[in-house]
């Protein structure tokens, strides 16, 4: 067991972790950032991301090999042939559900990362002070004005594409130009936003795709295979942006296959002093020395790493004296709303396959509006025209129907609502001692559900859809329900919430877990609540604050 020593370790490679490394080293700091899992190489390593379906062996699909070894992911729709080894071999990384939880995770430099979405959206005033207006878990020790600047910093720096809308709800932040609607879409927002006089519109959603070239990356090229890796650079990821940006600056250290075991932590200091590596690969273990460490290991797998550390100091682990870590674990609830067909727009298509959806705001619980709920949901969507894949679910035969199927189909339109959950303290993880993964550590025990507050939600998220199409003229309206378990909106939040007391919360307003002011969690593990709105822009931000308060509060030597 060696010890090397560094100014700040970073865990985890992904969203928060890449901005850490990249603020970290821009202001100085000598900085490890470890990831548990394989390096991938910007472009190079994107393999398949110019690959048409039919050099894929089984043309993209999955298999029944496949999904014996993906037994989580099986569930719904990230496993297939073409990224597969971009998500977690789970029989080797095993979890236990006390109730059914889809964890979908990504193993690798850079995380989900080179996988997400992409819908980046600012937070509002309305949703740091929901817990507080609701009397809801703990009040967020932060405000909208104080994380505005670092919205715009990230902002500017990873490229946003979007349009500005004035919408007190959700801000307006330092955009590229906005990815167009087509034209069904246009057809909606018109009628949308006549019908209820503006209270309610659409959006292109903002998005993290390039519309212009960004140092040295390339704008969109509408191929909308995000999830293969660009080769372009045209959307962030921690291999496109943050890394390289921290890599100029020599002074990171980036070391793969390094699964972080426990942070190591001096109770007479009362001060993290690093943190223990098992080597994936050969199973050695190696301690490695830091005057900071940053967990951005993502939701759970920090609620794992510091409920396995400082045990000779708390049994439930580093940050657990307020009882409250683990607990308050979030999602976004989503798998249901309306769908139908749109006339009138026969001689027109598409161009492109646009990598974003298109958005409407919340408006539930807003400006004198009152549910029988708490809170609120924003529907990501879209139009656009049938093709060739139509012919799947229909009957037909002959020279004649082919020729059809060789041209557009159907006009179609909908919209799946993203709701908030609201922190519960049930909704928790633990340490199942009993399991283990291959590398003889405990593994988590997941426990979560939704609740009343959010099947009150489901109803309006379907019903409101529904009628919203069908007022803008859209014909053949379905509602759809597709069901929903914890998990499955990959936008796990919680377990290491901050607030304003070490007697409720785990970490204070600048991330800083209370027990350890030299440990600071910046990834979803902080959240105190959900909004609605996708979060990862607001890890982003969260992050490059922490890092700055972090170094000036080293030259300061209060850490």
């Amino acid at each position: 067991m060696s010890d090397v020593t560094y100014d700040a370790i970073v865990v985890g490679s992904g969203i928060a972790g890449g901005w850490a490394a990249k603020e970290l080293t821009e202001r100085g700091l000598r900085v490890l950032l470890l990831e548990r899992g394989k390096n991938i190489e910007h472009i190079k390593d994107y393999v398949n991301a110019a690959k048409p379906p039919w050099a894929y062996p089984h043309r993209g699909g999955r298999t029944t090999e496949m999904e014996r070894h993906h037994p989580v992911i099986k569930r719904s729709f990230p496993l297939n042939e073409k990224n597969e080894d971009w998500w977690v071999n789970e029989e080797e990384s095993p979890y236990t559900e006390v109730k059914r939880f889809d964890w979908y995770r990504g193993y690798h430099v850079g995380g989900r990362s080179l996988m997400w979405g992409r819908c980046s959206f600012r937070w509002s005033d309305y949703d740091f002070e929901a817990n507080a207006r609701d009397g809801i878990a703990v009040d967020w020790p932060i405000r909208y004005a104080d994380i505005a600047p670092w919205y715009s910093h990230v902002e500017k720096f990873a490229g946003i594409a979007g349009s500005h809308e004035g919408l007190p709800q959700l801000p307006d932040g330092e955009f590229q130009p906005e990815m167009p609607l087509n034209c069904g879409e246009l057809l909606i927002k018109g009628r949308l936003e006549k019908l209820y006089d503006g209270r309610r519109k659409l959006i292109s959603s903002r998005t993290a795709n390039l519309t212009q070239p960004l140092a040295g990356r390339g704008a969109c090229n509408y191929r909308d295979a995000c999830w293969l890796g660009c080769p372009y650079g045209a959307y962030f990821s921690t291999q496109s942006s943050t890394l390289p940006a921290a890599m100029a600056t020599g002074r990171l250290t980036l070391q793969p296959f390094a699964i972080v075991s426990e942070v190591l932590y001096d109770k007479n200091r009362k001060r993290a002093t690093g943190v223990r590596v098992v080597d994936a690969i050969t199973n050695t273990t190696t301690d490695y020395s830091a005057k900071v460490v940053f967990l951005c290991a993502s939701t759970l797998n920090t609620a794992w790493l510091l409920l396995n550390s400082a045990h000779d100091v708390w049994p439930g682990g580093l940050g657990s004296s307020s009882g409250e870590l683990g607990h308050n674990l979030m999602d976004h609830h989503f798998r249901l709303g309306a769908e139908g067909k749109l006339d009138g727009l026969d001689d027109k298509t598409v161009f492109g396959r646009r990598p974003n959806p298109s958005y409407i705001p919340r408006y539930r619980n807003l400006f004198g509006d009152k549910r029988p709920y708490l809170r609120g949901f924003g529907y990501e969507g879209g139009a656009g025209r049938e093709d060739w894949t139509r012919a799947v679910a229909e009957l037909g035969v002959g020279g004649g129907f082919k020729d059809r199927l060789g041209e557009p189909g159907q006009w179609t339109i909908g919209g799946t609502a993203f709701g908030e959950m609201l922190p519960n303290h049930e909704n928790k993880v633990t340490l199942d001692d009993a399991t283990k993964d291959k590398w003889g550590l405990p593994v988590l025990k997941i426990d979560c559900a939704i609740g009343e507050n959010e099947r009150l939600m489901r109803k309006d998220m379907m019903n409101d859809m529904a009628e919203m199409l069908t007022a803008c003229g859209v014909r053949n309206v379905v509602p759809f329900d597709q069901g929903y378990t914890p998990g499955q909106g990959i936008h796990e939040m919680g377990t290491a919430r901050m607030g304003r007391d070490p007697k409720s919360s785990v970490l204070n307003a600048h991330n800083q877990v209370w027990d350890a002011p030299n440990v600071f969690v910046t990834d979803g593990a902080c959240m105190v609540s959900t909004a609605c709105q996708n979060p990862s822009l607001t890890y982003m931000a969260l992050t490059a604050r922490a890092a700055d308060f972090a170094v000036r509060e080293l030259k300061r030597n209060n850490l």
